[in-house]
């Protein structure tokens, strides 16, 4: 069984409030929320951080932002919304496994965690 938190939510171990999924990508709420809308978008496949991604990623990279805006658009963040992909330890990252945070509903400034 993987350790990682984010590996166990995919293979169906943990629990998860999933807004989208795909054969490649899960987005799901932050169980830390810092606004009315907080989710995470996670690839499937293991990366342990932005910081280990390379030219084969690319693609991935780009799916997760374009997902995050669409969603964000579909669920009436047309005010705009706040990214945050925090990478290694210094750079606030608590799950070792790459994720984008999507923020928005409110307009606080609210460190995203």
């Amino acid at each position: 069984m993987s350790e990682c938190i984010f590996c166990r939510i995919v293979a169906g171990e943990l629990p998860s409030h999933a807004v989208y999924e795909d054969d490649e990508l899960l987005v799901f709420n932050d169980i830390h929320p810092v606004a009315p809308i907080h989710w995470l978008i996670i690839p499937k496949a293991h990366v342990e951080s932005l910081a280990h991604c390379g030219p084969e990623h690319e693609a991935l990279l780009g799916r997760m932002l374009l997902l995050g805006a669409r969603l964000a658009r579909e669920h009436g963040l047309t005010d705009g919304f706040r990214t945050a992909i925090h990478t290694g330890r210094a750079g606030g990252q608590v799950v070792f496994h790459l994720h984008v945070h999507i923020v928005g509903g409110n307009e606080s400034k609210t460190p995203i965690g």
